[in-house]
């Protein structure tokens, strides 16, 4: 099982992208995801050869092969306090967000998985462990999205209806898909408006991604977001471009251990209440938008 006969496509909707009709006569959709990773990590705690080198930090640091408890700690802040700062600033507001949960990570803290469902927040998959699954045996992956999909049922009381892996195979889509149940999924960062794809000889919707309007981007080496100020700036340069535009979905992606921080969640803060005094914007979670799509654009019209 593999997408490798799968061709690319570089036209998409071209010059004329359809009208997305988002509820209200909304000219942008936003959607808000949380990457809750901390816990599920590499660590030689869970037999791993190494230390997780990446998203924390310390940036650029090599991978080490030994437990290294000051980056554990990075990733524990998220849990124990980002979270909880992310939570407030969106419960506060009343703004919907769609949590990519990490199976292992998600287990590891009851309670935040039962404030995510308290909120009315959706949770979708993003693998059982928070590693790269580009060489990881199908067999493994596919138990890793099973796995995924019961603890968040579980712990949240929700059947997922979304996957995004990140960090995918070329089988992955075809393994999400063939698990069940699946409205969606989102390894896809390849347009502003979903679409549909063909898989196993079905129709499947994409509810694409973000990397630019990306928290992650405060720790890459020599560059990205220095600081909230800057990256309050891109996320309101990139609304207001969408909004003259109109017809568009914008994704934004967060982690708690990384905008979780005080001063980086203040350049959010900035950002929701600005979003909050426009009328004809529709926050929604990504479930929310892929069955809009179904409804309003189905496979059948393409």
């Amino acid at each position: 099982m593999s997408d490798r006969g799968a061709k690319r496509d570089l036209v998409g909707y071209g010059e004329h992208p359809p009208d997305p009709q988002w509820p209200g006569g909304a000219r942008v959709a936003i959607s808000f995801v949380l990457n809750y990773e901390e816990g599920g990590e590499r660590s030689p705690l869970d037999g791993d050869a190494l230390t997780e080198p990446m998203s924390h930090e310390i940036v650029g640091s090599p991978p080490i092969d030994a437990r290294v408890p000051h980056i554990e700690s990075m990733y524990d802040f998220g849990a124990r306090a980002g979270f909880w700062r992310i939570h407030r600033l969106f419960t506060s507001r009343g703004l919907p967000l769609t949590v990519y949960a990490v199976g292992q990570a998600l287990e590891r803290n009851p309670e935040a998985a039962r404030a995510m469902a308290a909120a009315g927040w959706e949770v979708i998959g993003h693998g059982w462990r928070w590693i790269d699954y580009l060489q990881v045996p199908a067999d493994v992956e596919r138990e890793h999205i099973r796995h995924t999909n019961e603890t968040i049922e579980r712990m949240t009381g929700q059947r997922p209806v979304g996957w995004y892996t990140g960090r995918m195979s070329e089988r992955t889509r075809e393994l999400a898909v063939a698990e069940g149940d699946l409205l969606y999924d989102s390894d896809s960062v390849s347009d502003e408006l979903p679409y549909w794809v063909e898989v196993a000889g079905r129709p499947h919707l994409v509810v694409p991604y973000t990397l630019d309007c990306n928290d992650f981007k405060f720790l890459l080496p020599g560059g990205g977001f220095a600081d909230g100020g800057s990256f309050h700036q891109y996320l309101s340069d990139t609304f207001e471009q969408l909004y003259e535009e109109g017809g568009r979905l914008m994704n934004v992606g967060l982690h708690a251990r990384i905008v979780g921080r005080p001063g980086r969640a203040r350049g959010l803060a900035r950002f929701l209440d600005e979003i909050a005094s426009r009328q004809d914007v529709w926050v929604a979670t990504r479930a929310e938008i892929a069955r809009h799509w179904v409804a309003t654009h189905p496979a059948d019209s393409r």
